[in-house]
């Protein structure tokens, strides 16, 4: 006789279990760069990089972009063969430069 009292409120506490809403987007999932903000931070990166190491902006290469959950990195290097890394955050802004 119980069981038929118990049954539906079971059946009730299983479904409001299943119905949870679902967590909230993190911006560095839904964040997409587009090539022309890419292009810029690869530009912005070369400036930086060619002010740190006194040389021309267009002797300086970009070899590498690598993102990251919450950030970017563009890899490079000089003509005197010195390494760099520049980082930006999720949305394309500098955060720094790196000797590597």
């Amino acid at each position: 006789m119980m069981m038929k009292y118990y049954m539906p409120l079971l059946l009730v506490a299983l479904l409001a279990g299943c119905s949870s809403p679902q967590a909230p987007e993190q911006k560095a999932q839904r964040a997409k760069m587009s090539p022309a903000s890419s292009l810029n931070m690869e530009q912005l990166c070369k400036d930086n990089a060619a002010q740190r190491y006194n040389t021309d902006a267009q002797q300086v290469d970009v070899t590498g972009f690598e993102q990251f959950q919450g950030s970017y990195e563009l890899r490079g290097f000089t003509p005197q063969k010195e390494n760099f890394v520049c980082s930006f955050d999720s949305d394309g802004q500098f955060l720094h430069l790196s000797m590597r």
